[in-house]
């Protein structure tokens, strides 16, 4: 029986902005099991970001279910949430939020050290890392001594560095070029092949393409899922 890492029931976020109720969420149910390499699309406002805060445990539903790993998150401390976030789930964003004045190397090993790992082991992980997404030569550099997609390669590293069984990207190639994008791409396809769980937001079709599932939200609600084989890969 596949594993199941996230289950949704009836999921619902309303945010008051003074008399006014903005209904984000409107009853989503999903299921994602472990492995499945996952595209979440959307336009602006169509809640799909408040979908991947509420699943990454930056946020809490107004209503709803939500299970990760088979764990209640509703019944979970602030505390309880940050160690969760800290050990099951890798964060890649669109804008990479690397320390500026801090090499690769030690950006990499920040989680670990919210995570209370000694500085020998954080440092031969973070080396470690940085060699599996093909940075090892650029563990000195600084970010402004990087490309975007060398920078974006740096904070998948981060997001590894604690070994998630999740890795949830918002928008990871949003500010790069399309030679980049690819190369992120297929690194997130390689990282999901050897058994990580990859959930990508994306407002980009081509970009979507690369995952296995597509589920398409608007205005709230999820009004389309669909596997490979309904969609047209072209890359």
């Amino acid at each position: 029986m596949e594993n199941l890492v996230i289950k949704v029931e009836n999921l619902q976020k309303t945010y008051k902005m003074g008399d006014i109720e903005v209904k984000a969420l409107r009853g989503v149910s999903l299921n994602i099991t472990e492995g499945e390499f996952i595209a979440i699309m959307g336009s602006s406002g169509s809640g799909k970001s408040t979908f991947m805060n509420i699943i990454g445990c930056l946020d809490r539903p107004t209503a709803g279910e939500y299970f990760l790993e088979g764990i209640d998150i509703k019944e979970k401390t602030e505390n309880d949430l940050s160690y969760i976030r800290n050990q099951k789930i890798g964060f890649v964003f669109q804008a990479f939020n690397l320390i500026p004045r801090t090499t690769s190397l030690k950006n990499v090993e920040l989680p670990l050290i919210y995570g209370k790992i000694s500085s020998s082991e954080r440092r031969e992980r973070a080396k470690s890392m940085l060699e599996i997404v093909g940075l090892g030569d650029r563990i000195y550099h600084l970010p402004n001594e990087l490309s975007g997609g060398q920078k974006q390669r740096v904070a998948i590293a981060r997001a590894l560095a604690n070994n998630p069984s999740i890795i949830l990207a918002d928008e990871p190639t949003g500010n790069l070029d399309s030679s980049s994008s690819k190369e992120i791409m297929e690194l997130f396809r390689q990282l999901n092949s050897e058994g990580k769980t990859v959930i990508i937001v994306t407002h980009e079709r081509d970009i979507a393409e690369y995952t296995d599932r597509i589920i398409t939200f608007k205005d709230g609600e999820i009004i389309k899922d669909e596997g490979r084989e309904s969609f047209n890969v072209g890359i």
